[in-house]
């Protein structure tokens, strides 16, 4: 409401002013010589009577100033009360600003390219301080946003799902394009969404120093991937940076996720492999590996003993019940997890039968099972869920 008030406000001033300014310029003949308009100034306001600080303007200042001072005296309430309506406008809505920039914008671009109105204009001036005003008052507003958005605290039993700071981010950019959707400009909200965007940033980040009961590499792994979905959706131009690192960040956390949990199900292999790379890096020749005491035949036989197939596959189903326990169902990531855990897994089966070729040829130690048994776990877990 209080937009088309304003829009319409506006649609009334422009002929006003113009045919005002119109007026004058003829009445007092300001396009004359300063003489012919000492006389017009006289002839209006006797001597006794005329301002002399108007006097002394209208004869010394450039032709188009005149004409300003004369409407600045006539429409002398305009200003004032425009900043007046500018303030209501603001009260009425937390985003009411936005509002009236986009509408102050809009009107301005008009009389620019409307062949009536002259751009140097008394209105132009007045619009143009009302437009400064609507600007400071967005950047005020979109600084406080920011604000509340990255000391928003969080909640002291968070499970997961989306942070109210991606979702107070998610709604002031909805809210925005929807106001700007017709808007002849949009290089102030580019500015305010690249702001608040690195501070949605800033308050996922600082989750790794909050002491949460759940797993934080997973909260930001979804929340990441949400902001990234909901900008592949809005399809921003100014925030295309933003939606590649968003992607990017929400891999990184994924990865970290998984890695934190694949020790579980091969950990000990995973341990006693990882051993047999150092020692190898360190400069030990990968056929004499047997031969060191924590990393011997005996060993290794000691450590695949521990891993049969039946217990592989019951330590993954319990890895998928936690995995999903911890995933929030609103995000919906729990095959995209359970598949980078299996690509992952499947690496990691490989890594190992080649570092027991290379270090252990010809001892005939072999894992209990196979890669394609531990396929047929994973899509056999996958089915039954």
């Amino acid at each position: 409401v209080s937009k088309q008030i304003l829009e319409q406000v506006l649609r009334e001033l422009q002929p006003l002013c113009i045919t005002e300014q119109q007026f004058i310029e003829k009445f007092f003949q300001l396009s004359h010589n300063a003489a012919d308009l000492e006389v017009s100034v006289r002839i209006v306001w006797p001597q006794s009577q005329c301002p002399l600080h108007l006097i002394a303007y209208l004869l010394f200042s450039r032709p188009e100033e005149p004409t300003s001072l004369l409407l600045s005296e006539i429409f002398s309430s305009l200003e004032p009360e425009l900043r007046g309506f500018l303030d209501i406008c603001n009260k009425i809505h937390p985003f009411g600003c936005m509002q009236v920039l986009v509408t102050l914008n809009d009107s301005i671009f008009d009389m620019w390219d409307s062949s009536s109105a002259l751009p140097s204009s008394f209105l132009n001036s007045i619009l143009g301080n009302m437009l400064l005003l609507a600007k400071n008052s967005f950047n005020k507003c979109i600084g406080t946003l920011c604000k509340e958005i990255e000391e928003t605290r969080m909640p002291s039993k968070l499970k997961g799902g989306i942070l109210p700071s991606v979702s107070r981010f998610k709604e002031f950019v909805n809210f925005s394009e929807e106001v700007f959707r017709t808007a002849q400009r949009r290089g102030e909200l580019d500015k305010a969404h690249l702001r608040l965007a690195s501070s949605v940033f800033s308050s996922i980040n600082s989750l790794s120093s909050a002491n949460l009961k759940t797993n934080t590499d997973m909260v930001m792994m979804e929340n990441f991937h949400h902001v990234y979905c909901f900008l592949c959706q809005k399809m921003i131009h100014c925030l295309e940076d933003k939606k590649i690192e968003a992607k990017q960040r929400h891999s990184e956390h994924m990865k970290k996720y998984i890695i934190t949990y694949l020790g579980q199900p091969l950990e000990k292999l995973n341990h006693f492999f990882e051993g047999v790379k150092a020692r190898v890096a360190q400069g030990v020749k990968e056929e004499e590996v047997s031969f060191q005491l924590a990393y011997s035949k005996q060993e290794l036989r000691k450590v695949i003993d521990k891993y049969p197939g039946k217990e592989v596959k019951r330590a993954l189903e319990t890895l998928y019940r936690k995995i999903h326990k911890d995933l929030s169902p609103e995000e919906n990531l729990l095959p995209v997890v359970w598949h980078a855990m299996e690509r992952e897994l499947i690496h990691q089966y490989q890594e190992f039968e080649e570092l027991i070729q290379c270090c252990y040829a010809g001892s005939g130690i072999a894992m209990d099972f196979t890669m394609e048994d531990l396929l047929s776990y994973f899509r056999s877990i996958t089915l039954s869920s």
